[in-house]
This record gives structure tokens, C-alpha cells and sequence, in this order.
């Protein structure tokens, strides 16, 4: 082991764990004194739009990790304010030489970070980064790619697989790695570094759904092991065939845990691999590691892509005439539509912090293509900010594909608001669910209750346009309405930029697009993209 001579920080973002953490292990090597540091970034505060179910995740974290840090005779120090400012003061204050921290690739993190080594330089501080967070070096992607980002599934593998198997996850550090190293630790720590409480943190309490998904690497760890316990069902899975409305999720909801590094992507990666070893199983990008794809998909756009969360200026995304109405807006955000699977969804998603992928397809496309025309940003601000798993880069990505904005461009293809959760769940139990007022309503009309007759309606104790919302919209009608507004849009978007996209635009078949096209109940833009 090196002399230890160093007085260092490591600065936790994401990867707010201790197991494949190589910007962690860097700090441990030679550190006399180690001081694991936590900003709560004001930025993040004012701009994120976090909720708090959210919050009371992060915060769950937070506490999990300094626990685990506790086990290395280490702390957490959490501070709050700019992350310049603060880091500044700490480096003076303790005499730090070095900085250790993971990349980020977002857009406000990369000129953050510009920004504090800039500070770094100036103070004499050497800084030493680690990619983490991704699978890959996004970057090095592109350059594959011919400099330019991958703007198809296909073409993402295809240069992803140049790269050969991620590196293999890294074991926590233990005390044995840190024999030497102290973190000075005063009487009064947790009152100046410890981890905030939500009435800290100003969350309103009444807001906070049931803690069904607790923030942490603990949880983590524990949800992937039980998981992957389930051989033939990891062998077997297939995106499109899941549940969007079981009442228990019918997925491994770790999305949350990849989203905050409580859980490494490398790690979860080797560990299907070792599961599939052998077995006949599911291929991408509808199979378990076609979903951690998706995810590193997303991250390498994103990240060479300007204005990726907006319409315009982003060049990837379709410019479409979207209208604004916040009648129709707030009805979608507060389950008012008159659609039950949809307003059920949206109910769920504001109580619990999480719904199924394909619920959120379901309703992405009712807010934007499908019924409503209102912009995909609208949906990503929403989304933004309640559900746990809100990832920038996988949030803008997953808004444009359903909306036809970008990625996908079969805009005829309508998500049901009514066959497709009839589909998985035909008895109607996860709207009696979210929506009591229904509970009564025999399954024949429980998804349409309003052409249940008034007779009926009263035995249920339901009066549609008066205890529950008549339809806002009629789908039948606008989404005809809407798929002609999407092909003019396509039109002038060909016409005047016939090069943008031209990854995508062969993707869009104009000869299908002629025929009457029944709504899409069946088949999600990953199926369909699979045969792209």
C-alpha cells in the first residue's frame, strides 16, 4: 500500500453507494484523512421540480449510506449551498489535495463540474473522475458511431458491441482498505453535516405516499438479489408482455436505484449475464438487459445532444404545433380525464412515485399524439417531478419516442385509453384501486363507465359527469384529428430539414401510414422497434 499522505474528499452526486465506486476506491488509496461529502445543491431545489416522494428517497439514501460509512469508520458530511462555493470552503478548512468524484454527463452537472475544477486548479487541488454511472464512456460510443450520436436502437448496439463487456463491478471498500485513514469527526457532526430530515428538507408531509420503494443501497442490493432468484422469470422476460396495471409491479422497479447509483449498472449487467449462462432467454431490447441498453441508449444521446430536454433547438426532436390547455393538462396531472386506465395511472403515479413502463407509455401518448396535442415537455415536468426514477436523459428520451418526436415515427400507432388496460387486467382491479368512486361498476363498463346507464350508474353510487368526470376528449375522434395534424407536421418537417434525422426517417413508412391503423393495444414502440 502507497504512503498515505493525502487529505481528500470524495464528492457523492450519484453513485451514492459504496459497491462499484472506483471514484470511492481512488480516495481510499492513499488517504490520510477521507472525508465523504455530500452537497444539497440549491440548484436542484429551484429548477428540478423534486417531489416528495422523492425527497423522502433521497433522503433514505443518504441515511443508508453514512450508516454504511459508519461500518468504515467513516461519516457523511452533507452541506448545503453551490457546490463551488462549499467545496471551496471545506478544501480550506480541512487542507484537502485531492478530489475524487463519478461523471456526470448531464448538461448543468458537465458545466457544474467545469466550474469546480476551475476552482480546484486555483485552490492546488488535484481532481481525479470515474465513469460509473453509465456502462460505458457514452463518448466513446459516439466517436465509434463516426462522432455523431447513435439515434436508433440498433445502431447504438452495433457500436456499443465494439467496446466488448462493460469492466467488471468493483467490491466496496472494506477496513482493511482504509487501515490508516481516519475522518475527524466532531462532537457536533450531526448537527452541521448530518442528514437532513424531510421537515428539513421543507417536504409537505401530507404529500408523501406509501414508502413502498425505501431509497438506499441496502434496498438495492436486496430487490436485485430477490430478483434475480427468479431464474425462468429473468430468462423469459419480455417488456411488452408485462403488466402495466397489476397491482403488484410485474417488473423489478430498480430504476430508482440505477437512477440514484444506489445500485451500479456494471453490476446488474455481470449479473444477468451470469443468470442467462447456459439458459435459452429473452434477446433485446424487450429482455431485462435490453432494458439496462435502453437506459445506456438514452445516456449516450443525451449527452452529445444539444437542448435534448427541449423541442426546440434539440435537433433530434420533430417541431410540432403542440397547443397549450390547461384545462386538459391539469386533468391529465390530477386523474380527471373521464378515461379511467388513465386517470388510475396518473393517480398512482402521484401517490407512490413509480408506475409500470408501459403505463407510462399509455399516458405519455394520451397527453401529446394520442388525445390531448399537448407537448411532450408538459408530460417530462410532470414526470419529473414525481416519479422516483426521474432520469434527465431517460425522461427527454422516453417523452420524445412516445410523443413521435423523435426515436420512434409510426405516429399512427395510438396507445387505447381503454383496450389496452383491458387487455392485462379485464376485471378492472387496479382501477377499483386508485379510483373508489368506480369500485362498483361491473367490469363491463368499468373501463367506459360512461355508457353504463343511468340506472346502473346509481346502483354503483357513481354518476358520471358528477361523482366521476365524463370523457374530456372523444379518442375515437381525435386521434383521427390528431394523426393528420401529425402527418402535416412530418410533411413540413421533411420539407424544410429533409436531412434531419435521416437515421429515423427511414423508420417512418408512409405506404402503412395510408391505411386505417386500429389503435396500437397490443404492441408498445419496443415491439414494434425490434422489427425496425
Amino acid at each position: 500500500m502507497s504512503q498515505r499522505c493525502q487529505r481528500v474528499i470524495h464528492w457523492f452526486r450519484k453513485g451514492l453507494r459504496l459497491h462499484d465506486n472506483p471514484a470511492l476506491i481512488e480516495a481510499c488509496k492513499d488517504a490520510s484523512e477521507l472525508y465523504p461529502v455530500f452537497v444539497l445543491d440549491p440548484w436542484f431545489v429551484t429548477n428540478a421540480n423534486v417531489g416528495a416522494n422523492r425527497w423522502r428517497f433521497l433522503a433514505q439514501t443518504l441515511d443508508d449510506l453514512d450508516k454504511k460509512l459508519q461500518l468504515l469508520n467513516l461519516r457523511l458530511f452533507v452541506v448545503r449551498g453551490n457546490p463551488e462555493t462549499e467545496l471551496e470552503k471545506l478544501c480550506k478548512k480541512w487542507k484537502i489535495t485531492k478530489l475524487t468524484y463519478e461523471v456526470d454527463t448531464e448538461p448543468y452537472a458537465v458545466a457544474r463540474d467545469e466550474r469546480v475544477g476551475v476552482t480546484m486548479d486555483n485552490l492546488g487541488v488535484s481532481v481525479t473522475t470515474s465513469i460509473s454511472h453509465t456502462l460505458y464512456d457514452v463518448h466513446r460510443i459516439v466517436k465509434i458511431n463516426g462522432g455523431k450520436a447513435p439515434l436508433t436502437y440498433q445502431s447504438f448496439q452495433t457500436a456499443a458491441s465494439r467496446l466488448g463487456p462493460p469492466e467488471q463491478a468493483l467490491s466496496s471498500p472494506t477496513v482493511q482498505d482504509l487501515q490508516g485513514c481516519r475522518t475527524p469527526i466532531s462532537d457536533t457532526h450531526n448537527k452541521e453535516f448530518g442528514v437532513p430530515t424531510l421537515e428539513d428538507l421543507g417536504v409537505c408531509m401530507t404529500d408523501l405516499g406509501p414508502n413502498l420503494y425505501p431509497g438506499g443501497e441496502t434496498e438495492a442490493l436486496e430487490r436485485m438479489e430477490r430478483h434475480l432468484k427468479k431464474v425462468n422469470w429473468i430468462c423469459s422476460f419480455e417488456k411488452p408482455k408485462t403488466e402495466p396495471n397489476s397491482l403488484l409491479p410485474s417488473t423489478t422497479v430498480l430504476s430508482p436505484y440505477l437512477k440514484f447509483g444506489c445500485l451500479s449498472s456494471r453490476l446488474f449487467y455481470h449479473k444477468l449475464v451470469n443468470v442467462y449462462k447456459g439458459k435459452k432467454h429473452s434477446q433485446p431490447p424487450v429482455s431485462l438487459m435490453g432494458q439496462v441498453l435502453w437506459r445506456e441508449f438514452y445516456y449516450t444521446v443525451a449527452a452529445v445532444t444539444p437542448n435534448f430536454d427541449k423541442m426546440k433547438g434539440n435537433p433530434v426532436c420533430k417541431q410540432i404545433p403542440w397547443q397549450e390547455n390547461m384545462d386538459y393538462l391539469n386533468a391529465w396531472k390530477e386523474g380527471r380525464t373521464g378515461y379511467p386506465f388513465i386517470d388510475a395511472v396518473m393517480i398512482q403515479l402521484r401517490r407512490e412515485g413509480w408506475i409500470h413502463h408501459l403505463a407510462r407509455h399509455a399516458v405519455a401518448c394520451f397527453l401529446t399524439r394520442g388525445d390531448l396535442w399537448i407537448s411532450w415537455e408538459e408530460g417530462q415536468k410532470e414526470f419529473e417531478k414525481l416519479l422516483l426514477d426521474a432520469d434527465w436523459s431517460l425522461n427527454a428520451g422516453n417523452w420524445m419516442w412516445l410523443s413521435a418526436s423523435a426515436f420512434f415515427h409510426q405516429y399512427f400507432r395510438v396507445y387505447s385509453p381503454v383496450a389496452f388496460g383491458k387487455k392485462t387486467d379485464p376485471n378492472g382491479d387496479f382501477i377499483r384501486n386508485y379510483i373508489p368512486a368506480l369500485k362498483k361498476f361491473p367490469a363491463k363498463y368499468i373501463f367506459e363507465p360512461w355508457k353504463a346507464p343511468t340506472t346502473m350508474q346509481q346502483t354503483a353510487g357513481c354518476i358520471i359527469g358528477k361523482d366521476y368526470p365524463k370523457p374530456i376528449v372523444d379518442h375515437d375522434i381525435v386521434r383521427q384529428q390528431n394523426i393528420q395534424k401529425m402527418a402535416a407536421a412530418y410533411a413540413k418537417s421533411k420539407s424544410s430539414n429533409p436531412d434531419t434525422n435521416k437515421d429515423n426517417i427511414k423508420d417512418l413508412s408512409s405506404k402503412s401510414s395510408k391505411k386505417r391503423q386500429p389503435d396500437d393495444a397490443d404492441n408498445g414502440p419496443l415491439k414494434k422497434k425490434k422489427k425496425s
